[in-house]
């Protein structure tokens, strides 16, 4: 058997990636734009899963000027061979390995109170205090200062000082390298977002705006700074001041290539494991989104695909970024949605689109406050792309879509979860009530009410009004609910009966979907003579049943009407 090359899932550390042979999809011209553009700091914003942090730790593994702890410099251009930045001309090269860097990652502080996140924070705090030590050798320092620097690396400081431990830490870099320091952190909304939903916002937004505003605004120590996450937070909240600010959002023409994969990159992959034949599947579920102008694919979930794919895990594409996060924000959009809303929904799930005002600059405590920020919090994290842009009344809007079928089979889950949640809290009892009387105009007014109140999708077609009408029946207490059984010279859609036979009843229902709403009597009406004309009743008659009631029910759109035999 050949040996096949590793797909990299899970795997966030470039150098890793590298030395370990895994198949790496080269984004190293990153560093090139960097430092062409020179801004200060910038606050790369993209979907969960990326790629965000393995940039970071490529950008650190350049630069890095990194100290080992026999003392020597480490050789880190040994990563870069063949790449595309050893190509890029000596302007970019001579910045290798020739900054301290500072790397900080945010991902952990995802605790359920503020004293575990701000631990969790420290914790990774201290670890660059610690990788950095060497410092502390010699007369670099002045005794003050190693003192404050060895009670950050032993977790025994103060809160203040460990809300400039950033700015203190990249001081003590440039003191020992004579070389200004790069500061990376990832994932810096993590904490934010966290907070929120755990009810300590507050006071993580304090905590962090102390560490970012003495690391990146008042710091001569700073040669520049990447930081990245899903969301960009409003100035106003965390970057309070801070004019050297680049932001870098999926809106953004600039750097869009480095972060997913481009076509040419997908379609490359696909060769190189024999599975080329696969594009247009993979195309169809994973591709879709557009950063800037640039249509790129979601990375993780094509590498779990093809690794799937070439070890014969699956024949068929799955949601594989789905499952990487509970998907609560699409679960809240619908569970709020008023009747706007919900058409909406449904013009999305039908692949259409929905034009939306532009907020870049919000804050999780403003996410539910209006549905428009639902929105936008949506097309920022990847459940919604944009498919053209418009500037009216001074605001920026957009068209947005959902990216792909991927993305589509979250909505339709968590459609599907919240109808089913809806139903289960719901009594029902006056529409099997309404069966039973055969009084087929209450019938049809509940489901049609039910239908105008809730979210449809599969364009209306008969298997979708099948699920949604056994769905109202199927929780109660007096009949069993069968679908689809063979039965005489058939398939019935539905059948209500008791448990007993002696003096039970049972109800045959057979649906139809109509083109316009002038069809609906025509509908019902053939419904009741299939149900005839195929013998229906045959398997509750060899049953034993007798009192049997036929209704014909036909659907357009969310009108309804049920007639009877």
């Amino acid at each position: 058997m050949d040996k096949i090359t590793p797909m990299p899932i899970g795997i966030e550390f470039y150098k890793e990636m590298i030395t370990k042979g895994y198949y790496y999809v080269d984004k190293t011209l990153l560093i090139r734009d960097l430092l062409a553009y020179r801004n200060k700091v910038t606050l790369f914003t993209r979907p969960r899963r990326f790629g965000k942090t393995l940039a970071q730790s490529m950008v650190k593994t350049f630069f890095e000027k990194e100290v080992l702890p026999d003392g020597t410099v480490a050789d880190n251009s040994v990563y870069f061979q063949g790449k595309k930045i050893m190509y890029a001309g000596e302007e970019y090269l001579k910045h290798m390995g020739q900054y301290p860097v500072i790397f900080l990652s945010l991902k952990s502080a995802k605790q359920p109170a503020y004293e575990m996140a701000y631990e969790k924070i420290c914790d990774n705090i201290a670890g660059e205090f610690i990788k950095h030590s060497y410092v502390l050798e010699g007369n670099s320092l002045f005794p003050g200062q190693k003192r404050e620097y060895c009670a950050i690396m032993e977790k025994t400081a103060s809160v203040s000082e460990y809300a400039t431990a950033l700015y203190f830490l990249s001081k003590c870099l440039e003191i020992y390298h004579n070389k200004k320091v790069i500061i990376l952190i990832d994932e810096y909304d993590v904490p934010l977002e966290n907070a929120y939903f755990n009810g300590f916002y507050e006071q993580m937004v304090s905590f962090i705006r102390s560490l970012f505003e003495s690391a990146l605004k008042t710091n001569e120590s700073l040669e520049f700074s990447i930081v990245t996450g899903c969301l960009r937070i409003s100035r106003e909240s965390i970057f309070t001041g801070l004019n050297n600010l680049k932001v870098v959002s999926v809106l953004d023409k600039s750097y869009a290539e480095y972060f997913g994969f481009t076509q040419d990159e997908v379609d490359n992959l696909l060769k190189n494991y024999g599975i080329a034949y696969k594009k247009d599947e993979v195309k169809k579920w994973y591709d879709g989104y557009v950063f800037g102008s640039t249509e790129v694919y979601n990375p993780w979930s094509v590498i779990n695909y093809v690794s799937d794919i070439i070890h014969k895990d699956t024949n068929f594409p799955k949601p594989y970024w789905s499952n990487t996060s509970s998907n609560s924000i699409v679960r809240e959009l619908i569970e709020n949605a008023d009747e706007i809303a919900r058409c909406e929904l449904e013009e999305l799930v039908d692949d259409g689109t929905i034009e939306k005002p532009v907020h870049e600059d919000v804050t999780y405590e403003d996410v539910y406050a209006s549905q428009d920020n639902l929105w936008n919090f949506l097309f920022f994290t990847g459940y919604l792309k944009t498919v053209d842009k418009k500037f009216k009344s001074d605001k920026i809007y957009l068209s947005l879509k959902i990216p792909n079928r991927e993305i589509r089979s979250i909505y339709r889950d968590k459609v599907t979860e919240w109808f089913d949640n809806k139903i289960k809290n719901e009594n029902f009892q006056g529409l099997v009530t309404a069966f039973e009387d055969g009084d087929c105009d209450k019938i049809s007014d509940i489901i049609t009410g039910q239908l105008m109140d809730t979210i449809s999708f599969y364009d209306y077609k008969e298997d979708y009004y099948h699920g949604f009408l056994a769905g109202l029946l199927k929780h109660n207490k007096k009949y069993f609910v069968k679908s689809n059984r063979e039965s005489g010279l058939g398939r019935y859609d539905l059948v209500l009966k008791t448990r007993r036979i002696r003096q039970g009843r049972a109800f045959i229902i057979e649906l139809k979907v109509a083109g316009s709403i002038g069809g609906l009597e025509k509908g019902c009406k053939n419904a009741l003579e299939q149900i005839e004309k195929f013998h229906y009743d045959s398997e509750l008659l060899n049953e034993g049943y007798t009192n049997i009631t036929r209704y014909g029910i036909c659907f357009y759109k969310k009108e309804c009407l049920a007639l009877k035999s």
